[in-house]
């Protein structure tokens, strides 16, 4: 094989191979200012050659197929203009899930998988506690719970249909029996729960003009909340007690940048609440209770 990843065959033709491809996938992207470029343009060849990172290491002078070939050139033009690699993958996985994602949501995060590891820690050890997730979306904590509890009477809620179709569709896919129902964060929704868990929407509005190009395909409805980002956190840490069984415990992901300043609110409300850390040490997570366990 040729150094510009061009091969012979035996006719003497020229033929288009995996590495020529990954390399000028690569090369587009990276001039459309994608930040990831070898990245994502690796993560495209696999998908459309059904290639594991080793494979496609290995098998780099393999010929691309003209099905391939036209699989491929579409995801890149798709990156090119900055849509969500997520959406050129779906289903994705995503602590040990799959899920399939959309504009009728928000991409999970890798943080939000943190926040799950954390609300299970926490999640009394009776039989079947009662958890609800707030602003499910693609109902990812929901499922995640589900899966791991598979005790645990579980409910997802949102207020946008879309997302909660979604959500239907995520835990078909995965096979969990999860409840999903509309509702404007608690309103409407009596418990009592063990645990209340939300990656609700915690950036301020400030932050829409600098925003990545790949953000626009995020419902703008998951992503702000008022000049701090604390709108909707607030209404939940006020709702809250109304829904929660006594000893329960509410898990919120937020801003680095507003985190402290809920925790403090919600502890001159009689909360006993905690900041947790992400994995690179900053601030994200509020464990809050009523009962200071």
């Amino acid at each position: 094989m040729s150094a510009d990843g061009m091969r012979l065959d035996l006719s003497g033709t020229q033929v288009y191979t995996l590495k020529l491809a990954l390399r000028e996938t690569t090369e587009r992207l990276r001039q459309a200012g994608v930040p990831s470029p070898e990245y994502d343009a690796r993560e495209m060849v696999q998908r459309v050659a059904s290639l594991s990172h080793l494979d496609l290491l290995m098998r780099g002078d393999q010929p691309v197929e003209v099905r391939q070939w036209q699989h491929l050139e579409d995801l890149t033009r798709r990156r090119e203009a900055r849509e969500p690699l997520q959406y050129l993958l779906s289903p994705i996985e995503w602590a040990d899930l799959h899920l399939h994602v959309s504009p009728a949501a928000l991409i999970p995060r890798p943080e939000t998988e943190l926040l799950l590891t954390m609300a299970l820690r926490s999640l009394p050890g009776w039989a079947a506690p009662r958890v609800l997730d707030v602003g499910t979306g693609t109902g990812a904590l929901a499922l995640g719970v589900k899966q791991v509890r598979s005790d645990a009477d579980v409910t997802g809620s949102d207020i946008s249909l879309e997302a909660l179709a979604l959500a239907r569709r995520n835990a078909q896919l995965n096979t969990l029996d999860v409840a999903f129902v509309q509702a404007d964060l608690l309103t409407g929704l009596s418990g009592p729960y063990d645990l209340l868990l939300s990656n609700p929407p915690y950036l301020p509005e400030t932050d829409r003009a600098g925003a990545q190009p790949e953000v626009r395909f995020d419902p703008a409805l998951a992503l702000y909340s008022g000049p701090e980002g604390l709108d909707l956190a607030r209404r939940l840490v006020h709702d809250a007690p109304r829904v929660l069984a006594p000893g329960g415990t509410l898990w919120l992901e937020l801003d680095p940048r507003n985190v402290e300043v809920l925790a403090a609110e919600a502890c001159a409300a009689n909360w006993t609440a905690e900041v947790h850390p992400d994995l690179t040490g900053r601030g994200r997570f509020l464990k809050a209770n009523r009962d200071g366990s």
